[in-house]
C-alpha cells in the first residue's frame, strides 16, 4: 500500500484531491484489501485466532513477536473492524482463562499471595494496552479481569479479611501492638482491589460504631492508625464521617465532665436505696434533691450525618431515668440552643446491681435487658404479653431480648415452659439461685448483634446514595456540555462514579431524569440528549 502510494503520490495530490466524489489511493486501497482480503471469513478467522494464539502464549509467559501484533491490530484499526472482528472474541477468551485462573488459584493460595498475583495481571494487561492493544480496549478488559480475579472470589476475599473488627476490639490477645499494625497493613492489602468502597465503608463504620459506643475498641492508637491508612488510599472525603465519630466521642466526654461538675455531689445513700431491692441501677451522683441519687447516666452525643442511621424505638422507660433524661437535655439544649435530642434506646446499656441468694452481682445488659429485669422489683413472675405491655419493647426485638436473659448461658430468668425459643404464652420469674464466677457478668446485647435484616438494610442505604451520585453526575456532565450522545454519556458518567454500575441502572437513572425534566431527548436523535436550564 504504501509502495503504490508513492507511485501514484503525484496523482493522488493533484487530481483526487480536486474532485472530492473520488477516494484518496490511500482509502481506496484499504477498501479493496477489506473488501476482497480480510472480510474472507477464512482469512479473518485465521488472522484472528493467529493474534489471539500469540496472545495467548504471551500470558503464559512465553516470548511472542509484539512488533507484530501491533501491526496486526493497528491494520485492524485502520481497517475499522478492530471491535466487531477481533475485541470481542478477545475478551471472551480473556473472561474463559481469567474465570478458570481465579477458581484454580483461590484455592492453592493465600489471600495476600493471591492479590499479589491479580496486581500482577492487572499491570501486564495494562502493558499490553500499551504496547499493542487499541486504547477504546482498556475498560472492558481491566473490568473483565477485575471480575473474574476479585468479584467473582470478593465474598471469599472479605471472609478472610473479615477479622479486622475482632482484632480491633478489646480482649483481642493474640496481637502485640506491632503484629497488629502489620495485620492492618495485609487488610489495605485487600481493601486496594475492593472496587466499591461505598459499601466497605458503610459496613466499616457499622462496626466501628459498635467498638466506639460500647466501649470495645482493643486501642485506640490501632483504631487511628487504620482512619490513617483509609484517608492516605481514599482521601479525606472518604475519612471524614468516620473522624466526625472519634469527635464526637471526645466531645461527650467533654460534655459529660461538665454536667457532672454542676451542682454535682456525692451521693452516699446510692447503694442503700436498693438495699431492699433485687435490682436496681448502679451509680452515685445526684444534681438536686429531684434527682435520682442511685443513677450514674452517661450520654454519648451523635452527630447524624456521621453515624450509621438507627431506626428510633420508643419504649416505657422508669420514672427514675425519664426524669435524668429530662435533667440532661435542659443542661445540654441550655448550652446548644436550637440543637434537637433523639434519645436512641437500641444503643443504650446499663449496670444493674443485683442480689442473688449466693449474693451481690453487677449486670452489664442493654437497656432493653434492664427494663425487663427491673420489672422483678414489683412482681414475682410476668407473662410475655405482660413484660412486652409493661416495656413497649417491640415484639421480635422483645424475643430475643428473654432469650439472653432465660436461655443464654447467664440465665437470671428462669422460663416457664422451659425451652430454647420465646413462645407465646411463657412466663418468666426472677432466678434467684443464680450463680456465676465473676462479680461483673455481661449478659450478650442482642440488639448490637448484626442481623441479616440490617445487612441488607446497610446494603439498602449504600444502593440509595449511589443513585443519588449517579444522578449527580449525570446532571453535572449534561449542565457542562448541554448536548451529548447516549454513549459519551455513559462514558463520562462511569469515568466519574467510583463504584461499579450496571448499563441498565445507568439507564434507569438517565429516564428518571428525563421524567423529572432536568434533561430530555432530542426530537431528531433519540441517542442524543440536550440540559433543560
Amino acid at each position: 500500500m504504501i509502495m503504490i502510494r508513492s507511485i501514484f503520490l503525484f496523482l493522488d495530490r493533484t487530481y483526487v484531491l480536486q474532485n472530492s466524489m473520488l477516494p484518496s489511493i490511500w482509502d481506496m486501497g484499504l477498501e479493496l484489501f477489506r473488501a476482497h482480503i480480510i472480510s474472507d471469513q477464512k482469512v479473518q478467522t485465521k488472522t484472528i485466532d493467529g493474534i489471539l494464539l500469540l496472545i495467548e502464549r504471551e500470558r503464559n509467559g512465553e516470548a511472542i513477536d509484539r512488533s507484530l501484533l501491533r501491526s496486526l491490530l493497528s491494520m485492524l484499526s485502520d481497517l475499522q473492524i478492530y471491535q466487531d472482528s477481533f475485541e470481542q472474541r478477545f475478551l471472551e477468551e480473556t473472561n474463559r482463562l481469567y474465570a478458570a485462573e481465579g477458581q484454580k488459584l483461590m484455592q492453592e493460595r493465600e489471600v495476600p499471595e493471591y492479590l499479589h498475583h491479580v496486581n500482577k495481571r492487572l499491570e501486564e494487561e495494562a502493558d499490553r494496552l500499551i504496547t499493542y492493544l487499541d486504547q477504546t480496549t482498556q475498560k472492558s478488559l481491566i473490568a473483565t479481569v477485575e471480575k473474574q480475579l476479585l468479584g467473582e472470589h470478593l465474598t471469599a476475599i472479605l471472609q478472610k479479611a473479615k477479622y479486622v473488627d475482632s482484632k480491633l476490639r478489646a480482649g483481642n490477645k493474640e496481637a502485640t501492638d506491632e503484629e497488629l499494625e502489620k495485620m492492618l497493613d495485609k487488610i489495605m492489602i485487600i481493601f486496594r482491589f475492593i472496587y466499591g468502597k461505598d459499601v466497605f465503608e458503610a459496613f466499616y463504620k457499622k462496626d466501628l460504631a459498635k467498638r466506639l459506643l460500647v466501649g470495645k475498641s482493643a486501642s485506640v492508637d490501632a483504631e487511628k492508625s487504620m482512619l490513617s491508612k483509609l484517608k492516605h488510599e481514599c482521601g479525606a472525603a472518604f475519612t471524614s464521617k468516620l473522624e466526625g465519630m472519634f469527635k464526637d466521642m471526645e466531645l461527650s466526654k467533654d460534655i459529660m465532665i461538665q454536667f457532672k461538675q454542676v451542682k454535682v455531689t456525692p451521693c452516699k445513700q446510692a447503694v442503700e436505696q436498693v438495699k431492699n431491692r433485687r435490682l436496681g441501677l448502679a451509680g452515685g451522683y445526684m444534681q438536686n434533691q429531684n434527682v435520682p441519687g442511685n443513677i450514674e447516666l452517661t450520654v454519648n452525643i451523635l452527630t447524624m450525618g456521621y453515624w450509621p442511621t438507627y431506626v428510633p424505638m420508643e419504649v416505657h422507660l422508669p420514672p427514675e431515668m425519664v426524669k435524668l433524661q429530662e435533667i440532661f437535655k435542659t443542661f445540654y439544649l441550655g448550652k446548644h440552643s436550637g440543637r434537637k435530642l433523639q434519645w436512641q434506646s437500641t444503643l443504650g446499656h446499663c449496670v444493674l446491681k443485683a442480689e442473688f441468694k449466693e449474693g451481690k452481682k453487677e449486670l452489664q445488659v442493654s437497656l432493653f435487658q434492664t427494663l425487663v429485669l427491673l420489672m422483678f422489683n414489683e412482681g414475682e413472675e410476668f407473662s410475655l404479653e405482660e413484660i412486652k405491655q409493661a416495656t413497649g419493647i417491640e415484639d421480635g426485638e422483645l424475643r430475643r431480648t428473654l432469650q439472653s436473659l432465660a436461655c443464654g448461658k447467664a440465665r437470671v430468668l428462669a422460663k416457664n415452659p422451659k425451652g430454647k425459643d420465646i413462645e407465646d404464652g411463657d412466663k418468666f420469674i426472677c432466678n434467684d439461685d443464680f450463680k456465676h464466677k465473676l462479680f461483673r457478668i455481661k449478659i450478650n446485647q442482642i440488639q448490637m448483634k448484626e442481623t441479616v435484616e440490617e445487612q441488607a438494610s446497610t446494603t439498602e442505604r449504600v444502593f440509595q446514595d449511589r443513585q443519588y451520585q449517579i444522578d449527580a453526575a449525570i446532571v453535572r456532565i449534561m449542565k457542562m456540555r448541554k448536548t451529548l450522545s447516549h454513549n459519551l454519556l455513559v462514558s463520562e458518567v462511569y469515568n466519574q462514579l467510583k463504584f461499579p454500575v450496571k448499563p441498565a441502572d445507568l439507564k434507569k437513572r438517565i429516564e428518571s431524569l428525563i421524567d423529572r425534566d432536568y434533561m430530555e431527548r432530542d426530537k431528531e436523535n433519540p441517542n442524543q440528549y440536550n440540559y433543560i436550564a
